[in-house]
């Protein structure tokens, strides 16, 4: 995803009005609980220090934010040559339509990526290590349900979304939601590259069939070989034990959502939806700066409520 105008950015980002539904702490809650924070609603910025690296991110809370009730966290990871601030702007994720019960976090790769692709600066084990540090920080400084934490992203991002959920790291988090996933760390079967932390674990991608720099046939990406969506797709059947798929086509057969059962036989543990006309975008009923960057107008479906739908339903074990 390439950079998009950062006063469009700022005018966007600081529009947004969010509303919470209070939870009470739980045993769950993190030490961040009981502290108060200023200027809610508004997404605001910071920097830690992680494997002695200067590394950056921003948070965005609820505007009734309440110190004592925990919430979900959500990490929302941007596309190559890009930062936290644009994916927020683009996929809207801040606002309280899609997050109004929810802190959105939105973490800044280094040189404009994450880790994982031939074009990266850093290793995946600094990147993972920094989501560590990340998670730390943030759980000791704001009320954070641990059971309800979740990772979203696109392209370059949503790959890394995926090489947590390969990793010990994924443990950490209820569910997993890449869209147009760039996977170069995970296309190699199976078991090669990819050894979840637990079985099942939720994990739902959105694809366009029509994407022209992540194709869904697979082949060589901007950043190394990329697997196909459907032979990936199948590895997380086998990892998460699923048994049958059902597909449920919509809007004249442009749209195709696929539900697995899996595990214990619970439905919707695996997800996938399928776009066909769609390209290298954040799937949006409105207009958006990556559905410019791609060529095309506004999809069938609103990636955003799609996934914390998704999110909605999971709680770590």
């Amino acid at each position: 995803m390439r950079p998009i105008s950062y006063t469009a950015c700022i005018i966007a980002a600081l529009a947004t009005t969010v509303f919470a539904t209070p939870r009470a702490v739980t045993s769950r809650a993190t030490d961040g609980c009981g502290k108060t924070h200023l200027f809610n609603g508004i997404t605001q910025y910071h920097d830690l220090t992680s494997s002695g690296r200067d590394r950056s991110y921003s948070i965005h809370l609820p505007s009734d934010y309440d110190k004592s009730t925990s919430y979900p966290l959500v990490l929302g990871f941007h596309g190559s040559d890009s930062i936290g601030l644009f994916f927020e702007v683009d996929s809207r994720l801040s606002e309280s339509q899609f997050s109004a019960n929810k802190i959105m976090v939105y973490p800044d790769g280094v040189g404009g990526a994450w880790a994982g692709a031939n074009y990266s600066e850093i290793s995946v084990a600094e990147d993972l290590q920094f989501v560590t540090d990340l998670l730390n920080e943030v759980r000791a400084g704001y009320c954070i349900d641990n059971s309800r934490i979740y990772a979203t992203g696109i392209s370059n991002g949503g790959g890394f979304v995926n090489t947590i959920a390969c990793s010990d790291l994924g443990d950490e988090f209820a569910a997993f939601a890449p869209a147009s996933a760039s996977l170069y760390t995970d296309n190699a079967g199976v078991s090669g590259g990819c050894t979840p932390a637990r079985s099942p674990l939720p994990v739902l991608e959105i694809h366009g069939g029509s994407d022209a720099s992540v194709h869904y046939e697979g082949g060589e990406g901007e950043g190394g070989m990329e697997p196909a969506i459907t032979e990936w797709l199948g590895w997380w059947a086998e990892r998460n034990g699923c048994t049958d798929v059902r597909v449920e086509d919509s809007f004249e057969g442009d749209v195709h959502h696929s539900i697995w059962t899996c595990g214990d036989g619970t439905e919707g543990v695996l997800q996938h939806w399928k776009v066909d006309d769609m390209g290298h975008c954040w799937a949006s009923t409105e207009i958006n700066f990556s559905q410019i960057a791609a060529g095309q107008g506004p999809t069938h479906i609103q990636a955003s409520q799609v996934i914390m739908d998704f999110f909605d339903q999971f709680t770590k074990p």
